[in-house]
């Protein structure tokens, strides 16, 4: 399916196709290598909200303070 057919679907079709290729590859997600530049990244930020160095905000309050600067 090319990009012109697919922006010619309706929103409705566009969410199911994109939830049904989500779902196929949330069952492949084991296949893919984490680089460890990523893992230690990781790693890093749960400690530090592990151990109360890091600020964690609500995801709305983060959403609300976006351009409000």
């Amino acid at each position: 399916m090319s990009l012109a057919e697919i922006s010619k679907l309706p929103l409705r079709e566009k969410l199911q196709i994109m939830e049904a290729i989500w779902e196929d590859l949330r069952g492949q997600a084991d296949r893919f290598e984490v680089p460890q530049e990523h893992r230690e990244l990781l790693d890093s930020r749960r400690e530090r909200a592990a151990t109360g160095k890091a600020v964690l905000r609500d995801w709305d309050a983060v959403k609300h303070s976006i351009g409000g600067k």
